[in-house]
């Protein structure tokens, strides 16, 4: 089943998320989303913008699939994670998110690795891992403290969710864009496609180096990431937050 929708708008690609009514992310989305953003950038498809199908962008990972998976499921997922966060964030064009909905943990992670983020003004935005229960991979945490700055510590370890001008103070969005959000985020898109490949390539990859390098040299990090999502505890945690979310709905 495809999970992504690409589709040419003038000289833009828009890469929309299309899974489940909150485009929540698992093992079979992160790859698909990792394979379409790298292809992409081997075949030279210039400008991206990247969004969700309905009423989120992406509302974090799929808890169920954790709690019913267990640690062989998590084991694929935190690899998985940091797979698609890295691809996004290395493209080598400009990348544009419209975040038209809820971008909550990995999808305000995907947001943030994109270049330029346009927000709707009800969209949250937040990473609330810490609230969960759960650690960052590498590549998620170095993404974050790259787009929020001096805002990361507040961002990462309170795990609040923000909104509208709230988001764009603490780096999380760009502009607000109340109407035709899509269309403001094609034609963001279009003009930074417009200029020359081989500076925009080379400009993104020298501001984004030292952050690459940490990623890169993450190894050891991402399996003590990776055994944390896998504990008991944290799986017991992960369940209890997943029935605190049953009931409230």
């Amino acid at each position: 089943m495809t999970m992504i929708d690409i589709k040419s708008v003038e000289n833009v690609q828009v890469l929309t998320l299309s899974s489940g009514p909150v485009n929540a992310q698992d093992v079979e989305l992160l790859d698909e989303l990792t394979s379409a953003v790298r292809e992409l950038g081997r075949s030279d498809a210039g400008a991206l913008v990247v969004t969700g199908a309905g009423r989120a962008f992406s509302a974090g990972v799929d808890l169920n699939r954790v709690v019913d998976g267990g640690t062989a499921y998590t084991d694929r997922l935190v690899p998985a994670l940091s797979a698609a966060f890295e691809a996004m964030f290395s493209y080598p064009g400009p990348t544009v998110a419209a975040i038209n909905g809820a971008a909550i943990a990995g999808g305000c992670v995907l947001a943030c690795a994109c270049d330029r983020r346009l927000i709707a003004p009800e969209a949250p935005i937040g990473a609330a891992e810490v609230r969960v229960g759960v650690p960052f991979p590498v590549a998620a945490l170095e993404v974050m403290r790259y787009a929020c700055g001096d805002h990361a510590e507040e961002v990462l370890l309170v795990g609040r969710n923000y909104r509208g001008p709230e988001a764009v103070a603490r780096g999380l969005a760009h502009r607000v864009v109340a109407d035709n959000l899509l269309e403001e985020a094609v034609a963001e898109a279009s003009d930074l496609g417009g200029i020359p490949t081989d500076a925009y390539r080379q400009t993104k990859t020298q501001l984004r180096a030292p952050t690459m390098a940490r990623i890169r040299a993450g190894g050891a990090i991402d399996d003590e990431v990776r055994q944390m999502w896998g504990a008991d505890e944290t799986q017991q945690r992960i369940a209890a937050y997943v029935e605190r979310l049953r009931r409230r709905d």
